[in-house]
């Protein structure tokens, strides 16, 4: 519990000797705290403005405690890890120079907002996030007037954060508005859409990169080889008291050492001077600076345009100065003093705003510093777990695996033999199980970066080259790349294949990241076909048999681990295995009983297969006279036809079961059907059992099946409501 006793104005009198803390640096811990750590100044913290009175001294302190809690709350909670505890030390140091609510902080996808809960009255409600009725795993704007915008995707603070400060300009307020984005986000193409955007509407925004060379994946492509180059040149723009930028070494912060120049970046006021100067002078200056930075004394009375000249060279030109921000740093980010100095001096400054820190993924806490990647995310600590300080997200029985490892073998089975297989992942190389084939096969695997759109068209120019390009994509993700998948890849019917994992209901991630429209968005586009596995056999078949046909193809699987069936390899050189379109009497109840008067046809599709049968085979004990017939589906586009036509001919009372939204899911194809087929006679009784028209809160996946009646007993209790009827 926080220490009532501890005066939140007196810090200098209370003494820290825990953990043997520096006063200037970050304390680093090899182990999760398995009981509340004691955090005499975090405990003071109630809402920003209990920052505003920190001395430099405290901020540092703060950070060390802050880490320690964090580390503490997710041991005990489970959630994102490593980008929290790399931005305790810039979350602290905005907070206390901005003034929220007032300014607008906003948050790019949110998996790094962990301490800004903390600093904004959440703390003690840390340790019930992502959990049932507790807090959300991302910024909510209906969970706290500090959370400005609701994300969870990526690359959406730049717009969000610019229609903010356009909006107050417009109403006459002048408040701050602050995004803050990753390196990985910024390789998303609406970042640099907001971004353009900015300088057109001579907007007042400050964009912070928070630069950790990851996403979630590790980072890729030409933009993070860029940010390396800033960082690795050992220079900063820095700015000073009056605002005005200035270079600097980065280890050097004091002013007394700082090169005295301006960067005045206007195009008149730069003439190539270098091809102008003597020989003999350029000579000297570049042995200098080989040396290391001049002393100021030694350039102060150059002439101003030699002296910018002389800037430009050792900092030259960078992306964002080109499109027209005024560009800071890059900072340590893990500095809290230097980096509230410098939210200090840009606070009150004009335009569109750039600042660079740079900051370690997993800081302070030696394995996640070591294995950014696996620490993403981690599980609970066991509760009678002392020891155990190695806790990324694992599956609990090895023997059961997950869909997506199924997906990585299929991946690595078929390009043994086919050369033309093209694999693409937007950043998601972990998550999908695309390690072990991106190392076997790396002239056949593409990681686009965040950056869906590009990964769907760049699969149809491969695909009019003839590859066979699989794109392996989230469901929630897909949803960014909705005109491509209609424009690009279906119009022109070319052979992609999508590995959709993540689809259904995602548990503690919540209704962002759930995957429960992507059958209501595809069936309604001509040309592709759309299949839904019920066990990790089926997975690896229909990924096969998708893979197979010429055309545009979808499979879409659940997260996480399957039901303990084995993969059959044999099959996929069956391809009536298989049949698209085809589905398959999976079990019945009653069927023996030469008395039922009542037949019922349970179509489950996909991930419900399991509770279908579970459910059917309870009902039947109580309802002896009803026959129950138990249909996996397999295929949502194209259903099969010719049984749901047996069905009707037959006066089976028919009832769909969905991991989907019902409205325009794979419920809604069979009535459809049924309604276009029976428009004249009779039509059949028909449940259809899934999702209502509500986003699902989070909470553990089967808290959210049981919370949308699609656990064994709801759909019970949803059958016999039918029969009753």
């Amino acid at each position: 519990m926080p220490n009532a006793n501890f005066n939140k104005h007196d810090f200098n009198k209370h003494s820290f000797n825990k953990h043997d803390f520096n006063k200037n640096t970050a304390a680093t811990f090899h182990k999760l705290p398995t009981v509340r750590p004691i955090t005499p100044l975090l405990d003071t913290v109630d809402s920003p403005d209990d920052l505003k009175n920190f001395s430099h001294d405290n901020l540092v302190q703060l950070a060390n405690e802050l880490r320690e809690f964090l580390l503490y709350s997710v041991g005990q909670s489970g959630g994102h890890f490593g980008a929290n505890l790399g931005v305790v030390e810039l979350s602290i140091a905005l907070h206390k120079v901005f003034d929220a609510p007032n300014d607008k902080l906003v948050w790019d996808v949110g998996h790094q907002a962990y301490p800004h809960k903390i600093l904004t009255g959440r703390r003690e409600q840390l340790t019930s996030i992502r959990n049932k009725d507790g807090l959300t795993a991302f910024p909510e704007r209906s969970e706290s007037k500090y959370d400005t915008f609701g994300v969870g995707h990526s690359s959406t603070a730049i717009s969000a954060g610019l229609g903010m400060s356009l909006a107050m300009q417009h109403q006459g307020k002048n408040n701050s508005v602050v995004a803050i984005v990753g390196d990985g986000a910024m390789t998303g193409g609406m970042a640099f859409e907001a971004m353009n955007d900015a300088i057109q509407q001579n907007a007042n925004i400050i964009v912070v990169l928070n630069d950790n060379d990851m996403s979630i994946s590790q980072a890729t492509g030409g933009f993070s080889k860029h940010l390396a180059t800033l960082w690795q040149r050992g220079l900063a723009v820095d700015i000073d008291k009056f605002g005005n930028p200035i270079i600097t070494h980065r280890t050097i912060s004091s002013d007394d050492r700082r090169i005295r120049h301006y960067l005045h970046m206007a195009g008149d006021a730069f003439d190539d001077l270098s091809v102008k100067l003597p020989k003999k002078i350029s000579e000297k200056l570049g042995e200098k600076f080989a040396e290391g930075l001049p002393n100021p004394a030694q350039i102060i009375n150059l002439p101003e345009k030699i002296a910018n000249k002389i800037a430009d060279n050792m900092f030259p030109e960078n992306l964002f100065k080109a499109i027209g921000f005024q560009y800071f740093g890059p900072f340590d980010g893990h500095d809290v003093v230097k980096l509230a100095q410098v939210f200090e001096r840009i606070k009150p400054m004009k335009g569109a705003v750039l600042v660079h820190v740079h900051t370690v993924k997993g800081k302070g806490f030696s394995p996640a510093e070591h294995d950014p990647i696996g620490y993403h995310a981690i599980g609970k600590l066991p509760k009678n777990d002392t020891q155990n300080t190695n806790l990324p997200l694992s599956n609990s029985d090895k023997k059961i695996k997950k869909y997506s490892q199924i997906f990585g073998e299929f991946l690595c089975d078929t390009a043994k033999t086919d050369k033309k297989l093209m694999a693409i992942t937007p950043a998601m190389a972990e998550g999908s199980g695309m390690v072990d084939f991106a190392k076997q096969f790396p002239s056949q695997y593409f990681d686009v970066a965040i950056a869906e759109q590009h990964a769907i068209t760049l699969a149809g120019g491969m695909a009019c080259e003839g590859v066979k390009p699989i794109v392996a994509i989230y469901s929630t993700f897909l949803q960014r790349g909705y005109d491509q998948l209609i424009h690009d890849i279906a119009l022109q019917n070319l052979d992609v294949t999508f590995a959709i994992d993540r689809a259904g209901l995602v548990g503690e991630d919540g209704a962002t990241h759930a995957g429960v429209f992507d059958i209501s968005f595809m069936r309604c586009i001509p040309n592709i076909i759309i299949a839904v596995p019920s066990d990790e056999n089926e997975c690896y078949q229909l990924l096969n048999t998708c893979y197979q046909y010429q055309g545009v193809a979808a499979v879409r699987y659940p997260r996480g681990c399957g039901i303990g069936v084995a993969i059959d390899k044999n099959l996929t050189n069956n391809a009536q295995n298989f049949t698209i379109g085809k589905a398959v009497l999976d079990c019945q109840f009653n069927d023996k009983n030469q008395s039922v008067n009542e037949k019922i046809a349970l179509l489950a599709f996909g991930s419900m297969l399991k509770n279908a049968k579970q459910a059917c085979e309870i009902i039947a004990k109580n309802s002896p006279k009803t026959q129950f017939s138990v249909y996996n589906m397999r295929f949502v586009k194209p259903l099969d036809s010719k049984l749901i036509d047996t069905l009707i001919d037959d006066n089976y009372r028919i009832i769909t079961l969905e991991e989907h939204q019902l409205m325009g899911g794979a419920g809604s194809s069979v009535n459809e059907y049924i309604l276009a087929k029976t428009h004249k006679g009779p039509v059949p009784n028909v449940l259809n059992i899934g999702i209502d028209d509500k986003f699902i809160p989070h909470g553990s996946h089967s808290e959210q099946l049981a919370y949308c009646g699609l656990d064994v007993d709801g759909v019970v209790a949803k059958i016999t409501r039918f029969l009753d009827n």
